[in-house]
């Protein structure tokens, strides 16, 4: 995989520690030329926040793939967060136009969280993510975000193995290659991800203790901890190791915090990250 530049997709909320916030930092920290595109400007992040501004820029992806495609840009892979479904042909474009022969296409299908979907998607969102994650090489889905695009009852814990390679089936039936799905609990007290490795046609499990609480923006830090690692050329399972037990220490440098309830303060524990890439 080309090792130059990572191009990530997803909005800019000003002021919550999530998204593009998150993910230019973690990326940049792990030693990667990382550019962005914003799909949406936000004030503050949707979740807690009310009365946010949002500014839809869906209509400067064309204008922006052009330039690139003019400049001679390459990417050498393109990792995705939250997006619009109208602006899901227009990434597609910009994965096949703008990016290395090798490119691998890395996809959040942000949708929602705790049994419910988030503001502004509906199931009409939900079908058109379910053919955009069957293009991805590696998809990272939440146990919601399953099983909306499953179409199934959302189970909060307990996930034994069975229902997890239920789960892993549907997803590839869907045409989901690599999956790593997070927001596992296979043990009370303990949650983590399951991993599905195309390749090797098998389903492993890397688990934490589980931190009580809610923590806003762990999917996003999660995620582009992941595609940082996958893309510097570890393996689906390291690369998913390596995110959960930076998401577990970011999520302790805020554990208790109860006015720091936006977010986890992720950038104190950034040289941690570094440590474990090296």
């Amino acid at each position: 995989m080309d090792q130059k530049r990572i191009l990530t997709i997803q909005d800019i909320s000003c002021v919550g520690q999530c998204s593009l916030t998150v993910a230019l930092p973690i990326l940049s920290a792990m030693g990667i030329e990382t550019a962005v595109l914003p799909s949406a400007v936000l004030s503050t992040h949707t979740g807690g926040f009310k009365g946010y501004t949002f500014r839809d820029l869906t209509e400067d992806l064309p204008a922006i793939k052009e330039h690139w495609k003019k400049e001679g840009i390459k990417f050498g892979a393109v990792y995705t967060g939250y997006v619009t479904a109208k602006q899901l042909q227009y990434i597609l474009d910009i994965f096949n136009e703008v990016t290395t022969e090798d490119a691998k296409l890395i996809v959040d299908p942000v949708m929602g969280d705790h049994g419910k979907l988030y503001a502004g998607f509906d199931q009409d969102f939900v079908e058109s993510m379910k053919n955009f994650c069957a293009k991805a090489d590696v998809i990272l889905p939440n146990i919601t975000e399953c099983a909306f695009m499953l179409g199934e009852e959302f189970h909060v814990t307990g996930h034994t193995m069975e229902y997890v390679e239920h789960v892993i089936a549907g997803l590839r039936k869907i045409g989901a290659k690599n999956i790593v799905m997070t927001g596992v609990e296979m043990k009370e007290g303990e949650q983590g991800v399951a991993i599905y490795n195309a390749e090797t046609d098998k389903i492993s499990i890397c688990s934490r203790p589980r931190i009580p609480g809610v923590y806003h923006g762990t999917g996003d830090i999660f995620s582009s901890t992941f595609s940082g690692a996958y893309f510097l050329g570890k393996s689906l399972e390291e690369s998913a190791r390596i995110a959960v037990d930076y998401t577990v220490a970011a999520i302790k440098t805020t554990e208790g915090d109860s006015d720091h309830w936006y977010g986890v303060r992720f950038e104190k524990a950034l040289p941690e990250l570094i440590k474990m890439i090296q």
